[in-house]
């Protein structure tokens, strides 16, 4: 079992309401972006342009490990959350964990159901970025 499948067990035994509580409860773990990445933030680089909010995710892989970085301000909290899911799953696990990983972790996590197609399409695409970034830099 990954750590996204493991961060996923309580999503899974939680009932519908409780799931986006848990889902909310991330959005204050998500670290403040580190200085050397704020200009690239502040350019527009490495922004996920298919989420309505400003989400800023970069994969980087140095010494064979995943190192996630993410950005989403706090008036976001759902993007906010699924970064930190992320970064929590897979910083410091090799690529190979990250590519092994289920494709459709919204569903791991038992939230496709919970979010409307905007946001769900939104969050999709931060997870395909990540997945296609760490790919890239394997």
């Amino acid at each position: 079992m990954n750590r996204l499948e493991e961060i996923a067990e309580p999503f899974q035994m939680a009932d519908r309401d409780f799931r986006l509580e848990l889902l909310l409860e991330y959005a204050d773990k998500l670290p403040p972006l580190p200085d050397d990445y704020t200009e690239l933030r502040d350019q527009g680089l490495n922004m996920v342009h298919e989420c309505q909010s400003p989400v800023f995710l970069m994969a980087e892989v140095r010494d064979g490990t995943v190192h996630v970085i993410g950005d989403v301000p706090r008036e976001a909290p759902t993007a906010r959350a699924f970064v930190s899911i992320l970064r929590e799953a897979f910083h410091g696990e090799s690529p190979d964990e990250v590519l092994d990983a289920p494709p459709d972790a919204l569903r791991v996590l038992g939230l496709s159901q919970l979010l409307g197609m905007q946001r769900t399409q939104g969050l999709s695409a931060i997870y395909g970025r990540l997945r296609k970034q760490v790919e890239e830099k394997a």
